[in-house]
């Protein structure tokens, strides 16, 4: 009886056991599964924030190639010295980052915009610095997708082009004489100096020309001081306009101009002179209430004939022209010829 007892507790105590120990498995196993599920979620947040981390990485490169991208355009373009030089070297940066089969650059008032814009085979963008319109950039062969690229190159580009605009503004300004729209004293003797090396390097002839206003005071006296700047605009005016491309004018001092003319003799020289003096006598001058006609006298002087320096070239053409002067006015004189007639 004891022994059935005994047997009976010993058989519930290991049911029990049994019991608690599938309930502990029960609990462990739960445990575990949401441990494991925990641990798949704190994976899943975890390749979510790479994702997060990777995206950002990726942008943060994107703009930093961008902002490379755009200093290497700017740097590059603002070392051109001129608006065509600067747009070939955009469009040569803007093909290693955008495919497309034609861009051009077309000016403020170009008429072609519109039609452009009409044809449908452009992505035409206006360039802009601050409020000042600087010109239009026309793409064609370029995808929809890559257009934010080309607006963002191109606002760079406007802006590097309008430094390289206030850059030649500026040195227009530098080089040219307000108030006769010709070429400074100091500019024309710095090209004097290069054409002299370039004719001495080249074996050419070269001559310098030295024009005066005929009776300019008498002129400032009787009609002021207003018509005597008319006169002194308006005769730089037709030296400019009859003289060829190559050839450099400039105002030397109060009425007096210059002229170099590059591969230019003697006799050339005067043929020059000549057209610019009948050019003068020629036209009427209008200043305000006032029509006055102008004379001018030319001295002439050439490399190496009559020097080989800046100094005895400008020396040579003035005794030419105040022999001019002294002869009467109103005409040309060459350095060779003058000292001819008193050899």
């Amino acid at each position: 009886m004891v022994s059935l007892l005994l047997s009976a507790i010993v058989i519930i105590y290991v049911g029990l056991v049994i019991i608690h120990a599938k309930e502990l498995a029960a609990k462990i196993e739960l445990e575990t599964y949401q441990g494991v599920l925990q641990a798949e979620e704190i994976s899943r947040d975890l390749g979510r924030q790479k994702e997060v981390l990777d995206s950002e990485k990726e942008d943060l490169q994107n703009e930093a190639l961008e902002i490379f991208t755009l200093y290497e355009i700017t740097k590059e373009i603002t070392k051109s010295l001129n608006q065509e030089q600067a747009f070939e070297i955009f469009k040569r940066k803007l093909q290693n980052h955008v495919g497309f089969e034609e861009c051009r650059f077309l000016e403020p008032l170009s008429d072609e915009v519109k039609d452009l814009r009409k044809e449908g085979k452009y992505f035409v963008l206006t360039l802009q610095s601050k409020r000042q319109k600087i010109g239009y950039l026309a793409v064609s062969g370029v995808s929809e997708k890559e257009r934010e690229k080309v607006m963002i190159l191109g606002h760079q580009f406007a802006l590097a082009l309008r430094r390289v605009q206030l850059y030649q503004e500026i040195e227009q300004v530098a080089i040219t004489d307000s108030l006769t729209e010709v070429h400074t004293r100091r500019y024309l003797l710095e090209r004097l100096q290069e054409e002299i090396q370039r004719s001495k390097a080249r074996s050419l002839k070269m001559s310098f020309l030295m024009i005066d206003v005929d009776y300019f005071k008498k002129f400032n006296d009787q009609y002021g001081h207003l018509t005597g700047d008319q006169i002194l605009r308006e005769t730089g005016f037709l030296i400019s306009e009859n003289i060829r491309e190559i050839d450099i004018a400039g105002r030397y001092g109060g009425e007096e101009f210059c002229v170099i003319l590059p591969d230019t003799d003697h006799e050339g020289a005067q043929f020059a002179a000549e057209r610019v003096r009948k050019a003068v006598e020629n036209a009427t001058i209008k200043a305000y209430d006032a029509s006055v006609k102008v004379t001018v006298s030319i001295g002439t002087s050439t490399f190496p004939d009559d020097g080989k320096k800046t100094d005895e070239l400008i020396d040579k053409a003035d005794w030419a022209l105040y022999r001019a002067k002294k002869m009467g006015r109103n005409r040309v004189c060459s350095f060779g010829v003058y000292k001819d007639e008193h050899d």
